[in-house]
């Protein structure tokens, strides 16, 4: 833990890039952001509070320079953080846990899934991604070919991150941005900002130009409309909350724009279920992470005849799930993010309890601990399962088949992923063709990915535009056609 402080120490007034330069030594104590530790409440340090001439000379210096680094240079730099990462992972993690309250278990398996990003990336940038069309293949057709290449985008990418996975969610923006010659400016959540930049800083070591990345800390609240509008500014990737990610959508105008936002992801017990594992797979789901995933278990639905034995293994299970100091390695789980989140789930906990729902374990709050909760007898329409509630929180809800599932998961404005647990071949074939969401995992949890494999939600969840490290790719270059004689 002294390590994590001397980092912060050494590094709490030089968080911002801006062209290889780092900025912020004579910043007054007014235009510096505090960061908390969510369990002990202290100031763990401080970044600057970018001004929107800072932010603007970031966009133009990052669009003056142009990357020129060759495939088997941009994979040596993307390996050798990998590298880094894995040699560092306890101080990695520490500092997530620091700076978000997780526990140390989630911090160092987000530290690991950081360095799979990272490899991921190298091999992609290894692959030559063009593809070649033979013309004859008509009457009409000539004796040519028709080749396709990808190139960075003309223009630079900015990047929002939330506080959630304070270092993953920045490396599924970065490692892609470097993989395609791109250039990057990158806002972290004010709530967790040092992660992003130690991660900034392994690049840099690795050998990656500071012209690439730029990382800008500040208040949303003055400097996010340039983040969005910047002229200079070719694509926005954002992941967050929905209301936000509309406000860009509205605001973005004639730019690209890749929005993973919000989730009430379902994981769906059929009758016919290994209760056993389902009921696993339902606390892991609802508990990791301190509950905090856009792809966390955030509705249980269970068939009725199966629901009572379910709902005693889940209560079970979630009493034996260890919370507390988020730096004690025998803790299952940390704090959320801070005292207001934990105190909204506490209202809309007892909101669902006032309108029927019953409490079977948890509902206890101090500071920014929430205790793992479980909800029985939760209709679909009350607000802690209609909604996302971002947190520890296990709504149950009863159904009686197939068909009432179905409505029930798809009854939300959100459609990010789920799970189902089933060993039916046709109760799996109608979720997967039925459910309106991005991801189907049976026998999974919902949150199950590859740092490689496409990622993404539909309706508020998304627009339906991808992440993971090749559909990231995907969107963050240019696709241009040419064709040439052939005989």
């Amino acid at each position: 833990m002294n390590d994590i402080r001397q980092y912060i120490l050494d590094h709490q007034l030089n968080a911002m890039r801006l062209a290889g330069r780092k900025v912020g030594a004579d910043r007054s104590v007014d235009r510096c952001i505090q960061v908390f530790n969510p369990f002990t409440e202290e100031v763990i340090g401080t970044v600057p509070k970018a001004t929107l001439d800072e932010v603007r000379e970031t966009f133009a210096a990052a669009h003056r320079y142009r990357p020129s680094l060759t495939r088997f240079e941009r994979a040596a730099i993307l390996n050798r953080a990998a590298a880094i990462i894995s040699q560092r992972l306890d101080e990695v993690a520490q500092l997530i846990t620091a700076e978000a309250g997780l526990c140390i278990k989630d911090a160092l398996y987000e530290a690991g899934r950081v360095s799979d990003v990272l490899l991921f990336g190298a091999s992609e940038c290894l692959k030559d991604d063009g593809q070649i069309f033979s013309c004859d293949l008509t009457p009409h057709g000539k004796k040519r070919r028709v080749y396709t290449q990808r190139s960075p985008l003309l223009g630079v990418i900015t990047a929002i991150t939330p506080f959630n996975h304070p270092m993953n969610q920045v490396a599924h923006k970065v490692v892609p941005s470097i993989a395609s010659n791109n250039r990057m400016v990158l806002k972290p959540s004010e709530k967790v900002p040092f992660s992003a930049i130690l991660f900034a800083d392994i690049l840099y070591e690795a050998g990656l130009p500071p012209e690439c990345l730029s990382v800008i800390t500040g208040d949303p609240r003055e400097i996010a409309d340039e983040l969005i509008s910047n002229e200079q500014v070719d694509l926005v990737t954002f992941t967050g909350g929905v209301a936000i990610g509309k406000y860009i959508a509205g605001k973005a105008g004639y730019r690209r724009m890749v929005l993973e936002l919000g989730g009430n992801d379902p994981i769906i017990v059929m009758e016919d279920a290994d209760l056993d594992e389902a009921s696993t797979l339902a606390v892991q789901g609802s508990y990791k992470n301190s509950g905090q995933r856009c792809t966390a278990v955030k509705r249980m639905l269970v068939h009725s005849a199966v629901a009572d034995e379910f709902v005693e293994q889940v209560v079970a299970k979630t009493r034996a799930w260890k919370y507390g100091d988020p730096m004690d390695q025998s803790n299952d789980m940390g704090t959320v993010i801070d005292e207001p989140a934990a105190m909204f789930f506490e209202s809309r906990v007892n909101e669902a309890i006032g309108q029927g729902a019953s409490l079977r374990v948890g509902n206890v709050r101090r500071g920014a601990l929430y205790s793992p909760t479980v909800l029985d007898h939760v209709l679909p329409g009350m607000r802690v399962a209609k909604e996302e509630t971002f947190g520890p929180v296990s709504p149950i809800i009863r159904f009686n088949s197939i068909d009432e599932a179905i409505a029930i998961s798809n009854g939300t404005v959100y459609g990010l992923s789920s799970s189902v647990c089933s060993n039916r071949l046709d109760y799996i074939t109608r979720f997967i063709n039925e459910l309106q969401v991005g991801s189907v995992n049976v026998r999974e949890v919902p949150g199950y990915r590859l740092e490689l494999t496409p990622f993404g939600g539909i309706k508020d969840s998304g627009l339906g535009y991808k992440e993971g490290v090749q559909e990231a790719i995907k969107s963050f270059t240019n696709l241009k056609t040419y064709s040439l004689p052939w005989l």
